[in-house]
């Protein structure tokens, strides 16, 4: 029998780096979902030690199995974009350290599968999240959020579970325009929808 997967997803950031661990299963369940705030140090060697360390401390007080990091989106600041994949980079050897299989998943793809929406605003996600995981506070800062969204779109591909209007329609076609929407979701999905 395959051990409970335990997901650690991360939301990378050099100002605040959201992570947030999740136990598969039948329902998944939220073990934990914070920042790392890193604006208080200047020094960006220092805050990418800061990095190392607390994906550290959380591998070994978890152990999770699996570890899942958001891809840093190509932006026109080439400068964000080093130090971005500089605090990925810094998580990712953290994870490989510990023989962790290490998958990344694009923005678009982690909203698409959550929300059926690749261009899904990040409130749109957070209540998607909060009604799949039964969550009910809100963090204050969504890089939690798109951190759990990372861990769950990873569990989804782990367990293979496609949204039905994602797959097998073309866009615009007239099966796209019918299974399209949260009316076709909840339809398709009942057991991921609770009724208040």
């Amino acid at each position: 029998m395959s051990k409970t997967p335990i997901i650690l997803g991360i939301d990378p950031g050099t100002q605040i780096l959201g992570y947030a661990l999740l136990k598969g299963g039948s329902k998944p369940v939220l073990i934990e979902m914070d920042v790392l705030k890193l604006t208080k140090e200047k020094d960006i060697y220092a805050r990418l030690q800061m990095i190392h360390a607390k994906i550290i401390e959380l591998i070994e007080l978890h152990k999770p199995t699996d570890f899942a990091i958001e891809a840093p989106f190509f932006g026109k600041n080439v400068q964000s974009m080093l130090k971005l994949g500089r605090a990925q980079g810094v998580a990712i050897a953290a994870a490989m350290h510990y023989q962790l299989p290490v998958t990344e998943y694009a923005p678009k793809k982690v909203k698409q599968s959550i929300t059926g929406n690749g261009n899904a605003d990040k409130d749109m996600v957070w209540k998607m999240l909060a009604q799949i995981l039964s969550i009910k506070k809100q963090p204050k800062y969504f890089d939690a959020t798109d951190a759990l969204g990372v861990a769950l779109c990873h569990l989804y591909q782990m367990n293979g579970i496609v949204l039905p209007f994602i797959s097998k329609t073309g866009k615009g076609s007239k099966t796209a325009k019918k299974s399209n929407g949260w009316a076709a979701f909840m339809a398709n999905n009942p057991n991921r929808v609770k009724a208040k």
